[in-house]
């Protein structure tokens, strides 16, 4: 009989406290070999303190995590884990071309011709010194130093803060490669849009304390959405209450707004009715639904 495969990530009990404040609270957390987990909370929820712990940056006060199958303090282990933190504090004396052989060499080498095509991708001038950088730029090297080796495990804590757009995206299609080639991505994000876009699971951390693990595909489920529908003539009141899975609407002199829970197909056959000149929708659908969750709803 083939043997479990082990977590990239497993945590049991793991607890973090400084003095009197508890920042992770018993957290039992497994995640799957070749996904994109999504770590999400408010500001002082506990995830980077959680990241620190993984990575053995940081001591548990009660419980444990092993990474890749062992402890994130091993040496082995962090040579296969590209880590990158949210605050960079790279030496501003330094180049990004100094920064990455550094890098490479701590993790015993790296891949020149792939961190050649990052430093493309990305746009970064590599020559400079990182003092002389702004903060998009300095971001850029954050991520060449994250990825060059060909890591096992992307650990990732607000990797796009700084980017532009574009880059966004070239950073979402970079995500998408590596996990085609095996890797693992544990992503803290507060871009709730992004994570949505990247991740099949997602963690939920509030006060220290893990409140929920779900698929993204079962939060789209229960996620409610607001379709805003412009309309030639104004729209007549009491249409669209009792259509299943409407949980408000508002009346306005070009259309109406609605929220609405589930299936959207009956919503549109009654909106089929109307001259409809164009239809808006925010595309969150799950933004209120992880606010939710922060705010202290729907725990489970």
């Amino acid at each position: 009989m083939t043997p479990p495969a082990v977590p990239p990530i497993e945590t049991r009990g793991l607890t973090k406290r400084f003095g009197p404040l508890t920042a992770v609270d018993s957290l039992d957390l497994a995640v799957e070999r070749g996904e994109v987990f999504g770590f999400l909370g408010p500001n002082g929820a506990g995830k980077t303190t959680t990241i620190r712990l993984l990575l053995g940056f940081l001591n548990p006060t009660a419980g444990c995590a092993r990474v890749l199958g062992s402890p994130g303090a091993d040496p082995a282990v962090r040579r296969r884990i590209g880590y990158l933190p949210a605050e960079l504090a790279f030496d501003p004396r330094y180049t990004a071309f100094d920064l990455i052989d550094f890098f490479g060499d701590l993790r015993g080498g790296h891949d020149q011709a792939f961190t050649r095509t990052l430093i493309d991708r990305f746009q970064l001038d590599p020559t400079r010194p990182v003092g002389d950088l702004s903060t998009g730029n300095r971001r850029k090297v954050g991520i060449v130093q994250a990825f060059m080796h060909r890591p096992d495990l992307l650990i990732l804590d607000e990797p796009t803060s700084g980017l532009d757009p574009l880059l966004q995206q070239e950073f979402h299609r970079l995500i998408r490669e590596e996990v085609a080639r095996g890797a693992t991505v544990f992503l803290s994000s507060h871009v709730l849009p992004e994570v949505e876009a990247l991740a099949s699971r997602v963690g939920i951390l509030r006060k220290g304390r893990l409140i929920t693990v779900a698929a993204v595909d079962d939060l789209r489920r229960k996620a409610r959405q607001r379709i805003e529908f412009f309309t030639a003539r104004p729209v007549p009141r009491g249409l669209f209450e009792a259509v299943p899975g409407v949980r408000s609407v508002v009346y306005h002199d070009r259309g109406v707004q609605v929220l609405v829970e589930g299936p959207v197909d009956p919503l549109i056959k009654v909106a089929a009715t109307l001259t409809v000149e164009r239809i808006h929708t925010p595309g969150q659908d799950l933004e209120d639904l992880f606010l939710e969750y922060y705010q202290g709803g729907d725990e489970q």
